[in-house]
């Protein structure tokens, strides 16, 4: 993969990798049209009590069944209702032996912990996962941007995005094809960030970041490629 499909890389890996997880999961099954007595009565028994099921109907785009149906896959694997750091890790470690996922993970598995406290709950991983799959493009464009600000202070800098650059390089190895260049990613960061600074201040802002990615076709075009998915 060339420099220039880095960029567009960088956006869509998120979903991609995203899905990935799920199906690790057994997440992404087809909806169950059983009855949902069983399902609303395990919301209310696993260690971590989730919201109610009318609530998170409401916080995202999924159908009550969908919801029952996502809760069963994420609690089968995760019976205390919680996914830590390390699993997340673990589990994109198999997706990439040839690689090193680890950092990539640790900066999504931040983007999914919405209030920072180490774990992704179930409404972490369906609000996450409702943006992601069916949010608008302005929604899902946010939270790629919250992905690349990652010390949330709403700037992305050279140093946050070389971080990401460099975290997407390690996850796919070296397995790539022409092979990349020590400075490549330091490369795609000067060039992300000639297309995004627009007054050239440093930092890219939440504004300049949905204006210039609104107006690339080609990121627009990978926001609609999972929308389908469940």
């Amino acid at each position: 993969m060339g420099i220039q499909g880095m960029e567009l890389c960088a956006m869509a890996v998120v979903v991609l990798l995203f899905i990935a997880v799920l199906k690790q999961f057994g997440i992404l099954e087809p909806i169950s049209m059983e009855d949902s007595s069983d399902s609303e009565l395990e919301l209310s028994t696993v260690r971590h009590q989730p919201e109610g099921l009318d609530q998170l109907q409401a916080q995202t785009k999924f159908t009550k069944k969908e919801l029952q149906s996502l809760y069963r896959g994420f609690k089968n694997e995760c019976p205390t209702g919680l996914v830590d750091e390390d699993t997340f890790k673990l589990i994109y470690a198999q997706f990439f032996p040839q690689g090193d996922a680890t950092t990539y993970a640790h900066f999504l598995f931040n983007a999914f912990d919405a209030d920072g406290n180490g774990a992704i709950h179930f409404e972490d991983f369906v609000v996450g996962l409702s943006i992601l799959l069916r949010g608008t493009v302005h929604e899902k464009l946010k939270w790629a941007f919250n992905l690349y600000d990652i010390n949330k202070d709403g700037y992305i800098t050279k140093e946050e995005m070389l971080a990401i650059m460099k975290s997407i390089y390690d996850m796919m190895g070296r397995h790539t094809y022409p092979i990349l260049r020590e400075d490549a990613p330091a490369e795609h960061v000067e060039r992300f960030f000639e297309k995004m600074d627009r007054n050239q201040d440093g930092v890219v802002t939440i504004e300049e970041f949905l204006e210039t990615c609104q107006k690339d076709e080609n990121i627009m075009s990978s926001m609609q490629l999972f929308e389908n998915v469940i």
